[in-house]
């Protein structure tokens, strides 16, 4: 191998890495996936991924040639478009199908693609899935209607800060914070039996990172310690934000037009849980970009994590049926990967998360701080932590019983 073909072949690598880095690839599969790549392409090589940063060392068979880099990256968002497109462009990359100059060159294309689904859709995917949570959260119609409002007000912060660094900072709070005080605004003038906190944590379900939690934690089981301990603390700090913004906006807001009073009003029946698995899953699709051949994948995961976690719930404990739900799931998502021949991500992460306990994790934060709790959750604090390993495990099992061919 000349040098001009070595640095060709490491330039690919590099591009490639930061673009699925960029698409919220975990630690343990990104840095599988370039390993194969560099094998095919034929070098040998090592990476060190972190949410923040991905280390590249890549060298020929004697060493004549040797490259390193460290670059600092900013934590990666879901984008199973890109992810599958890229993905796709690797198959062929590595069937011999595509030149590495031309798969370079769709590299950029891909990588500069935009949502295809457009403001105005990924907006009605905001109200439509903070509404459909608010179902599952056991709500009032009143509730459900404005929780889906107030999705709407985070859409435009998200919107925001996706054109403002200062925003993008302090989007978490700052969400929560309005959405509080609306929801204050909307206890007074509007709906004065609403249960706030609930309509508040409905209204920032797309910001709670319990997914980025359950992936930490992941990371951390397969021994991808420095990037899990930091996703972990990313989540964790993520989650006192939120908190944070949602405490200060609901004082500023009782403060400014008073204390409302809450009175429960009779839940919507049970199978409108079921409807709010589809809605929440229909309003992922347009959140994660997910391509539209890929849309029955991703409802059928939803529903196996969800009706198996229910009904083994029912039978079981609920951290045994979170197990057996995610055991489901991984085996679900790693057969589906085989069939479409595409990431396993596509159709688990639509499934986990429905599964992770992240609304759980704020309910707590809030009993710990306030000593009171506005969903009746008993011993919340110890079942989230046993359904967060719960899930990590059913996961591990699931990828050892019904591995799958794809790092991603």
């Amino acid at each position: 191998m000349n040098i001009i073909e070595f640095i060709f072949i490491r330039k690919f690598i590099l591009k490639l890495g930061k673009m699925l880095h960029k698409y919220g690839t975990p630690a343990f599969r990104l840095e599988a996936y370039l390993t194969e790549v560099a094998s095919y392409l034929g070098v040998h090589s090592s990476f060190i991924s972190s949410p923040t940063s991905l280390t590249f060392m890549i060298w020929t068979d004697k060493h004549e040639d040797e490259y390193q880099i460290a670059v600092r990256l900013e934590p990666g968002e879901i984008d199973m478009n890109c992810l599958s497109l890229t993905d796709e462009l690797a198959n062929e990359l590595l069937s011999g199908k595509l030149s590495l100059a031309d798969a370079d060159k769709h590299l950029d294309q891909i990588n500069s693609l935009k949502s295809p689904y457009s403001n105005l859709l990924t907006g009605m995917a905001f109200g439509l899935g903070t509404g459909a949570f608010s179902m599952l959260m056991g709500a009032s119609l009143p509730e459900v209607l404005w929780s889906g409002v107030l999705g709407l007000v985070v859409f435009f912060w998200t919107l925001w800060s996706q054109k403002s660094k200062r925003v993008n900072l302090m989007l978490e709070p700052i969400s929560a914070l309005f959405s509080a005080l609306l929801a204050c605004a909307i206890s007074q003038y509007f709906q004065s039996s609403i249960n706030i906190p609930l309509v508040v944590l409905s209204s920032v379900i797309f910001l709670v990172p319990g997914l980025s939690l359950t992936m930490g934690l992941a990371e951390l089981s397969s021994r991808n310690l420095v990037s899990g301990t930091a996703r972990v603390m990313d989540a964790l700090m993520q989650f006192f934000k939120l908190y944070f913004g949602a405490f200060l906006g609901v004082a500023i807001g009782f403060a400014l037009f008073g204390e409302n009073t809450y009175t429960p009003a009779p839940s919507l029946p049970f199978w409108a849980t079921w409807l709010a698995v589809f809605l929440l899953s229909i309003s992922l699709v347009a959140v994660f970009r997910t391509r539209l051949k890929h849309i029955h994948w991703a409802l059928m995961s939803a529903f196996i994590a969800y009706g198996i976690t229910t009904w083994t719930s029912s039978l079981f404990d609920q951290e045994i049926g979170s197990f057996i739900g995610a055991f489901a799931l991984g085996v679900f998502a790693n057969l589906s990967s085989r069939l479409m021949n595409q990431p396993a991500s596509i159709a688990l992460m639509h499934g986990l998360i429905v599964l992770v306990p992240g609304a759980k994790t704020y309910i707590g934060l809030n009993s710990f701080i306030s000593g009171k709790d506005f969903v009746n959750i008993d011993h919340v604090g110890q079942e989230v932590m046993i359904i967060f390993m719960s899930l990590v495990a059913g996961l591990i099992f699931a990828n050892v019983v019904a591995p799958t061919k794809k790092a991603l």
